[in-house]
């Protein structure tokens, strides 16, 4: 094991390349066997992951302090309504306190800039644990979930129903760095932004009005909520857009016999999905769930470690 590892940080999909996560996937896949194994496995004994959290949060916290733990170090939880951060303390202050006390880090908040001005002035490994643009993480586990079902998702076509929100746009960098296809469909008013795209993004994306149509020949239909943090005040706005857009079981019927469909969670039922598609059999939601703590394992020890 590496003892000195360049510091790395994964603040969006685009962060690493095809080879990156050709080891991270294959990674993933050895670590989980370890646990369904009950195999001890510390190769981060003694290093500690600060966790900074400003927006909620169930998976994304549960999966990084069980993860850290069952790699064999100790999480800090810290919530910003606690810390100085809460109280005005500059965001390059406390990188620079922070990173000076642990190892790694897991951020969850707003916007992408204070993740980026936090990474900036760490010593150590910054994780984007979720920002209103990018959801790294999900995407990782997601992909690896597509893999253990279907393997490579290399020319296939994921198709994006609903929101241009931090999902989406990572789905967008994933298909442009692992060569796959991203069809996207959401109500007008709630379209991709131009300045979010890079300008490889058009090979890689088809927009569609109709949702249905998106779905056509798709091997993986996938969907978030309709409200994402931060936008509760457009919620009854958002809930009239969006009523076309729900996956139910006539999207699914024009994707592949064998599509699957996958939610990051939390769900509504009725909303954004049907109870049929969501807790039906071609649904890998809790499959899905559990991946994010195998990958971001997998994540933390490459980014302490390097190569194993």
């Amino acid at each position: 094991m590496a003892a000195t590892v360049p510091v790395r940080h994964y603040l969006q999909f685009a962060d690493f390349d095809a080879k990156d996560y050709a080891y991270l996937l294959e990674r993933s896949a050895l670590l989980k066997a370890k646990f369904k194994r009950y195999e001890t496995w510390h190769p981060l004994h003694d290093r500690t992951l600060a966790m900074i959290f400003e927006k909620n949060s169930t998976r994304t916290r549960l999966s990084f302090e069980a993860g850290i733990h069952q790699l064999g170090g100790h999480a800090v939880f810290l919530n910003t309504k606690d810390t100085q951060l809460g109280r005005g303390e500059p965001v390059e202050d406390a990188a620079q306190v922070i990173s000076r006390m642990t190892d790694i880090i897991m951020i969850r908040t707003f916007g992408q800039d204070i993740i980026e001005r936090f990474a900036a002035n760490s010593r150590v490994p910054v994780i984007n644990g979720l920002t209103n643009e990018y959801h790294p993480c999900q995407v990782l586990a997601d992909i690896f979930t597509y893999v253990e079902h279907r393997q490579s998702i290399a020319g296939k076509t994921v198709a994006w129903v609903g929101d241009a929100n931090n999902m989406a746009y990572t789905w967008i960098q994933a298909a442009e760095i692992l060569g796959f296809q991203v069809h996207f469909s959401a109500p007008l008013g709630y379209q991709l932004r131009a300045e979010m795209l890079s300008p490889n993004a058009k090979q890689y994306l088809k927009v569609f009005d109709d949702p249905k149509a998106a779905c056509e020949g798709a091997d993986l239909v996938t969907t978030d909520v309709w409200t994402s943090m931060g936008y509760e005040a457009e919620n009854q706005a958002r809930l009239a857009a969006f009523k076309a857009w729900m996956v139910n079981q006539d999207l699914m019927a024009v994707a592949k016999p064998d599509a699957l469909f996958m939610h990051c969670l939390p769900a509504h039922r009725g909303e954004e999905v049907s109870a049929e598609v969501i807790d039906g059999p071609q649904s890998v939601v809790w499959d899905e769930a559990e991946n994010r703590l195998h990958v971001q394992k997998a994540l933390m020890e490459y980014l302490l470690c390097g190569k194993l």
